[in-house]
């Protein structure tokens, strides 16, 4: 099993220089409620998240929106049994929604498209230290490549992407060859440990929010969350507290 990541440029102001997953922030647009939608209900991811329909809505739009417009990956589909399988042809669309020209529901309702929410699994909420200036609840998802797509990591916000084993991610870090962030490399392991991609789509996840707090002893910084017993010392510990 194999996951898309990108390698964020320095000059981002949050994880610059980090190996992250393809992602990004809700739009006020992705509440709106003429979106197609196909699966669970807003009801039922409101369910698992703990917040708000109209948040948990907002929520897998987002997932499905920057995944698109970071890989060039569509979670969606022209009925609600089919994907579509070649997404090359709506590139000037994808422009327009980093440009924020367009949103996500009025790309689907253009292109005679319904959001494939039945694709997408939720997988953790971690939320950012308090010590922290910049602080982000964030929702991480989980969805299979659909068949026939191409994932390209074509984004302003990375200098590279691709496909790579859980493991062999967690060791390019533990040697120096990149940065993964405490909820990157938590989801590395949890994913690796799943062995497949059924493994992972079936999961029975909690999602009860982790909260990782920064603890000094007054010569060095750690970084503790559930879990995190087995984070790397050393470089990979250091990694994360540069993105800080």
């Amino acid at each position: 099993m194999e996951v898309f990541l990108l390698h964020r440029t320095t000059a981002m102001a949050f994880a610059g220089g980090m190996t992250v997953f393809p992602g990004g922030g809700v739009d006020a647009r992705d509440a709106e409620t003429d979106l197609g939608w196909v699966g669970p209900p807003p009801s039922w991811w409101a369910e698992r998240f703990r917040c708000p329909e109209s948040t948990a809505a907002a929520l897998v739009c987002a997932a499905v929106r920057e995944t698109f417009e970071e890989c060039g990956v569509l979670l969606a589909g022209p009925t609600a049994d089919t994907v579509v399988a070649d997404t090359s042809g709506y590139g000037p669309a994808r422009q327009a929604l980093v440009d924020r020209e367009l949103s996500f529901a009025q790309f689907l309702a253009r292109e005679g498209l319904v959001l494939r929410a039945d694709l997408v699994r939720p997988w953790s909420n971690w939320i950012t230290p308090e010590a922290e200036t910049r602080r982000y609840d964030t929702r991480f998802f989980v969805a299979a490549m659909p068949q026939g797509q191409i994932a390209d990591g074509v984004t302003t916000e990375a200098s590279d992407a691709g496909w790579q084993r859980p493991q062999d991610a967690i060791a390019d870090w533990q040697q120096g060859r990149r940065g993964l962030l405490p909820p990157t490399w938590s989801t590395l392991r949890e994913l690796d440990a799943c062995g497949d991609v059924a493994g992972v789509l079936g999961a029975e996840r909690d999602l009860d929010p982790v909260a990782p707090r920064l603890v000094s002893d007054g010569t060095a910084v750690r970084i503790e969350f559930p879990g995190g017993d087995d984070y790397p010392v050393g470089l990979g510990r250091q990694s994360a507290q540069d993105a800080s």
